[in-house]
C-alpha cells in the first residue's frame, strides 16, 4: 500500500517492504540497493522474529506482535539470509547491490 505516485525524486528500488504474512515473508527474496531501509512487518496473529540465519549476522528483532515492525538499514552489499526462530521453516533473503 505505499503511493503510487511517479516522477518523485526517490530512485525506484526492488522495494524495501517484507510482510509476515501466513507464517511466510512475502517476498521471500528481496533486492535493494546500500543505503535501503527494510521495514517487516507481522501480519499474522502469532508473534515472528527477524533473525539473521547463522551466527554474527545483523538482523535480530524482538518478537514481533500482530502489526508490530522492525526495520534495518542495509549498508554493505552482500545475501543476507534470515529467518523467524520461533517457526524456523520461515525464511527470506536480502539481497544489497
Amino acid at each position: 500500500m505505499s503511493p503510487s505516485h511517479s516522477g518523485g525524486s526517490a530512485p525506484r528500488v526492488a522495494g524495501n517492504a517484507v510482510a509476515i504474512n501466513n507464517f511466510a515473508f512475502s517476498p521471500a527474496a528481496l533486492k535493494v540497493k546500500a543505503g535501503t531501509t527494510v521495514t517487516w512487518t507481522n501480519r499474522d496473529a502469532d508473534a515472528h522474529t527477524v533473525t539473521s540465519a547463522g551466527s554474527g549476522g545483523p538482523l535480530h528483532s524482538a518478537a514481533l506482535a500482530t502489526h508490530a515492525t522492525y526495520s534495518y538499514t542495509f549498508t554493505k552489499p552482500g545475501t543476507y539470509a534470515y529467518l523467524c526462530t520461533i517457526h524456523p521453516f520461515m525464511t527470506g533473503t536480502v539481497e544489497v547491490t
